[in-house]
Formats: structure tokens, C-alpha cells, sequence
């Protein structure tokens, strides 16, 4: 046992036993939380970062559950991670060109291992490898430096740590001793884990949450005791966004609302059935198909595809957090590299209709989707075979124009709304007209 942890243990101890107002029951966001909240919103665009020593088996992040595989065989991986191109100016700098406003890295996914110098456990980057450093650290500080918000992705779930009470997954990992679970001793190592991560790494925008799912099939329900961490966090830092991804309408103490592979209010993926709240909102999507590295994955989206997808999330008020799963060598991979610059090339022309912006006025149609900046709406065509666009409208337009060249665009209003009678049958991957409205 390291030294420091029976401090940290004192301290949470704590902080957990200090008054606070149960979560369930009545929760008001601080001034400090809501400045985040408005911050985060006019972000619109973050990059999900998925690294571990899974990245060494270059199969995904799930490869510990999806294989009978012994937890210790698994573990042996991160005596041999030594990523020596793990460069975080490179990262962020990387990430802040692709016009990404904020990063969410895996600080501990459900294998178990830390990506930093965590005093609750040896199974850690600095302690369990021969790299010995501390890449969260490293990561934080240079994300100051570069003015990029920072959260960080935490599993409520652990498939190799023998307290954690397993649900339904974990079950085929070999080496378990299932007579040794204790969720208290679990929550307690968690809640010790959060009070390292907001207490050494500087100012921390979010804690992004997930695996409660793993207990959805249980007959009696599971407590995960959300109020009592949530309470901590807040406390630790009251600026700090809590965002679960749990796959359900919010709870109380939740600050942001997460969907899996779905724009809000879809659910083609099978993850995202939960009603649309009045939080901000984040959609996580991959940028192939998988989320920690997969050597054999290299269907990637195209920059197109991407560009839509981020602005059809911003139709619908919401923000894009893009998967990239660094390689073993620390590296992120070229074609995530590739895309994530067309992205910002694109984002440096076109970002002013996408940052800061609201839903649109019109929601998805088939040609495309709007958003809204105070009396400016932004028409963004994806696909359109004509030169005269029906918008369904009721507001007054007092002026459009091609938002790249700044050319005239004829309107007529109609029963049905306002026609646009465009220059030219639209091109490119975001053809975008402006209009001012009143």
C-alpha cells in the first residue's frame, strides 16, 4: 500500500461525511456549475480519447470481457507499455486544430488499469509499466497551457478488481474471486479515486460516467449510491459537470446528458431511447467503429460524413464528442489525424454557424438541418437537386445570403413558409446560406 492512500482515504472520509443537501432529492447547480454548463454548450465539438493497455492487444477496450481471459495474463500487458510517442503538446495541439474545444480522456475504463498516479491501487501507468509516467498529468497540464477544457471519462464498473459486485458483463474474465465482492469497499476506492483526479489535475470541467447499464438486468435495482459521489464532486469542485452514460433520462445531480452513437431523440444505435431533457447535450460517436484501438478497424467515416454529423448534432442543440483510440506507441492514428485536420480546416471557415449556437428553427429535414445564432439562421444544405428550397418558416426574413461569398439570395414568402430561390443547385459537403431574421 502506498503511503499517501490512507490519506486520501482520511480525506474523502471527510468529504463524505461533510453536510450536503441529498442529490435525490433537490439539487441546485452552482454558479460556478452553470458558467460550465453555458461554457460547454457553446463548445459544441470535443475529442473522446480511449487509451489503455488494452491498446496493446490492438483489439478494442473491450477485449478483457470479450474473451475468456485470465485478468492476470491480461495484466502482464502493462509490463511491456512503454508508448515512448506519447507527446500531449502533440495531442492538444493536434485536438485544438481540429477545432475541438474540449478533450474527454479515459482515466480508468472497466479493465481496471489508471492512466495516472493513483495512490488506491499499483495498477497504473506510473506504478505497473516501465514508461513510469504520469500521461494524465502530462496530458492536464498541456490542455491548461492551450486553453482545451478537460473531462475525464470514469468507469463505475471493474472487471478485473475483485470487489466490484460483477453484473452482466466481466462474466467470462478468469481469475475473479467472486467470494471477495464488497461494494463498499469499491465505492470507497472509487470515491478515493475522484477525490486524486479533482484534487491533483487542476481544474476539471466534467467526470463522464459509465457502466451503471451493467446492473439494468438486476431484479431487485442496484444502488449505485450516485447522490453521495455526486455530492463529492461537486463539492471537491463546484464548476465540475457530472454526466452519466447510463442510457436513461437524467438523474438528480446529472448536469449534462449523454447519447451513444444517436443524435438526441434517435435511437438507431439501440442506446439512446431516453427522452431529450433541458440539459446541455453531448452525443459520443466513434470515428470507425470502434472506441479503444483495433488494428483491423480502419473503416473510417469520411471528413464529409464527420463535417454533417457534427452539424446535424448542432440542428439539434446538442454537442459532438468524437472518438480517436490512440495506438500502443502513444500515437494517434494517421487517418484519425487526417480527419480530424479536414475538420478543422473546415471548422475555420464555417465554425462561426456551428460554435455558440442553438437548435435551429426548422428541425432535420432531408436536404439538411438549421441552427441559430440570435437573428442569424443558418440554412445548411447537405443534399438538394434544385435551385428553390421551401423553408417551413413563420418568422420574418429581412435578409439572406450566401454565408462563403456573401452573395444575394432571393426569397419569397408563401403560405407555406419562405421559398429560397438560390444562385446555383447546391455543391459541397455544407453549402450554407445565412439568413437574418426578425
Amino acid at each position: 500500500m502506498k503511503i499517501k492512500r490512507l490519506i486520501y482515504s482520511a480525506a474523502v472520509a471527510l468529504l463524505m461525511a461533510a453536510p450536503a443537501t441529498a442529490q435525490t432529492q433537490e439539487y441546485t447547480p452552482s454558479p460556478e456549475n452553470i458558467r460550465s454548463r453555458q461554457q460547454f454548450q457553446e463548445d459544441r465539438f470535443g475529442i473522446f480519447i480511449h487509451w489503455g493497455i488494452y491498446s496493446m492487444y490492438a483489439q478494442g477496450e473491450w477485449y478483457l470481457q470479450n474473451y475468456p481471459i485470465d485478468k492476470n495474463e491480461y495484466a502482464k500487458a502493462a509490463d511491456a507499455f512503454y508508448p515512448h510517442r506519447f507527446d500531449a503538446k502533440a495531442w492538444v495541439s493536434a485536438i485544438k486544430e481540429s477545432g475541438a474545444k474540449y478533450i474527454c480522456f479515459t482515466s480508468r475504463h472497466h479493465d481496471s488499469f489508471s492512466m495516472w498516479d493513483t495512490q488506491e491501487s499499483d495498477y497504473n501507468i506510473v506504478d505497473a509499466t516501465p514508461f513510469g509516467r504520469d500521461v494524465l498529468k502530462e496530458l492536464a497540464d498541456e490542455c491548461h497551457r492551450q486553453g482545451i477544457a478537460l473531462h475525464l471519462y470514469y468507469s463505475h464498473i471493474d472487471w478485473a478488481r475483485d470487489e466490484y459486485p460483477l453484473g452482466r458483463t466481466g462474466t467470462k474474465v478468469i481469475g475473479r474471486v467472486r467470494t471477495n465482492e464488497n461494494w463498499p469497499a469499491y465505492y470507497q476506492f472509487m470515491n478515493n479515486q475522484l477525490t486524486e483526479l479533482l484534487t491533483n489535475y487542476g481544474d476539471i470541467r466534467a467526470i463522464w460516467f459509465d457502466g451503471k447499464w451493467d446492473r439494468d438486468e438486476d431484479t431487485i435495482p442496484f444502488d449505485w449510491q450516485l447522490d453521495e459521489q455526486y455530492a463529492l464532486i461537486h463539492r471537491l469542485q463546484p464548476g465540475c459537470l457530472i454526466g452519466n452514460n447510463h442510457h436513461d433520462t437524467p438523474n438528480p445531480g446529472e448536469d449534462i446528458q449523454i447519447f451513444e452513437r444517436d443524435l438526441p431523440g434517435e435511437n438507431s444505435a439501440g442506446l439512446s431511447g431516453q427522452s431529450v431533457s433541458r440539459l446541455p447535450l453531448e452525443t459520443c460517436q466513434t470515428m470507425n467503429g470502434m472506441w479503444g484501438y483495433k488494428l483491423v478497424d480502419q473503416n473510417y467515416k469520411t471528413p464529409e460524413t464527420l463535417i454533417r454529423y457534427l452539424v446535424s448534432i448542432a440542428g439539434k442543440g446538442a454537442n459532438l464528442l468524437l472518438n480517436v483510440g490512440p495506438q500502443a506507441n502513444g500515437e494517434l492514428p494517421a487517418a484519425a489525424i487526417e480527419r480530424m485536420k479536414a475538420m478543422g480546416e473546415w471548422l475555420k471557415a464555417n465554425g462561426e454557424t456551428v460554435y455558440g449556437t442553438t437548435a435551429g428553427d426548422i428541425p432535420a429535414q432531408e436536404w439538411g438541418v438549421t441552427t441559430r445564432k440570435g437573428d442569424r439562421l443558418f440554412i445548411h444544405i447537405f443534399d438538394h437537386s434544385q435551385k428553390e428550397l421551401l423553408l417551413p418558416l413563420g418568422c420574418k426574413v429581412k435578409k439572406a445570403f450566401t454565408y462563403a461569398d456573401k452573395k444575394p439570395v432571393k426569397t419569397k414568402k408563401t403560405k407555406d413558409g419562405i421559398l429560397l430561390m438560390l444562385n446555383e443547385i447546391p455543391q459541397g459537403t455544407d453549402y450554407i446560406v445565412e439568413l437574418i431574421t426578425k
